[in-house]
């Protein structure tokens, strides 16, 4: 039986090619197991899992290319060794993974290089521009839940001490956390101009 994973690092990004390829692969679209948001460095993916679950000794895991399955050395040595183990074949776009031929070996370690090597690019590539759009002023952060007007109003009412922090939060409709986090900065402030 031939069982089918794809993945896509954002939710923004397309399966299509990933499933047409297995398709044509071969598999049927109910045994194609899918992540969607999850990078190739996480190893705990859902998908994954039950794509694992799902195969049995003779039968084959197909995926469109290595960097779908694992995005380190380590994370597909692991998996591949853990398919070898319980007699379960690799497919990477039409090619077997065959881990007794040493040239099998090679080409299968080579490409989990690679697939690392371009994880590592576009990692350094998303810190790089994040270090340049903050040079520039355009990276800020998240964009606070209160206004500073609307955070100086939540402090004033806690020291008032009419309302309790569920109360404020369901008021102010923000997490309880906010309201510490809020209640904190206030405390830190008043600490630092009186000292």
């Amino acid at each position: 039986m031939l069982v089918g994973y794809c993945r896509c690092s954002t939710d923004a990004q397309d399966l299509t090619a990933q499933i047409d390829t297995l398709t044509r692969l071969g598999v049927d679209t109910k045994r194609i197991y899918v992540d969607h948001g999850l990078t190739g460095t996480n190893r705990d993916r859902p998908g994954l899992r039950e794509a694992l679950a799902a195969v049995r000794e003779g039968d084959v895991l197909v995926v469109s290319k290595l960097d779908r399955l694992a995005r380190s050395v380590p994370d597909a040595r692991a998996i591949a060794d853990e398919l070898t183990a319980r007699k379960v074949k690799l497919n990477i776009d039409g090619s077997v993974y065959d881990p007794t031929d040493p040239i099998g070996r090679l080409l299968f370690t080579t490409l989990s290089m690679i697939a690392e090597f371009e994880a590592d690019l576009a990692r350094a590539r998303t810190r790089e521009g994040m270090a340049i759009a903050k040079a520039k002023g355009r990276l800020r952060g998240k964009k606070p839940k209160l206004s500073p007007h609307q955070e100086a109003h939540l402090v004033e009412l806690h020291h008032a001490g009419r309302h309790t922090t569920s109360e404020l939060a369901e008021l102010f409709n923000v997490a309880r956390s906010t309201v510490y986090r809020a209640i904190r900065r206030a405390d830190t402030a008043q600490s630092d101009t009186s000292s």
